[in-house]
């Protein structure tokens, strides 16, 4: 008689049958009340601050535009003074620090 050695022993999956049983009668949340859970939690975490405090702040931010002796380079995308300029290639200009 010709044995098939892939084939799965009575034994293990009896055993394989019973963890999964186990798992299904166990008192799991559902994945919509998980998601829920995470949508409320990520709602408290936009407005507080690594101490625990609601900061009702909007901050205000002036921006200043690239100066014409100045240069964003494209590495490090840091805006530098033209005297930092390394090289440029194909209309890319590279700082000293990112070229060395």
């Amino acid at each position: 008689m010709a044995t098939d050695y892939d084939e799965v022993r009575s034994d293990v999956k009896e055993s394989q049958e019973r963890s999964l049983e186990a798992l299904q009668s166990a008192n799991a949340p559902d994945a919509k009340s998980v998601i829920r859970e995470l949508d409320e939690a990520d709602a408290f975490d936009d407005a507080m601050t690594p101490g625990g405090e609601f900061v009702a702040e909007e901050l205000i931010v002036q921006v200043i535009p690239q100066a014409e002796d100045e240069f964003t380079c494209y590495s490090c995308f840091l805006v530098r003074h033209r005297s930092q300029l390394a090289s440029e290639k194909n209309g890319h200009a590279y700082c000293l620090e990112c070229k060395g």
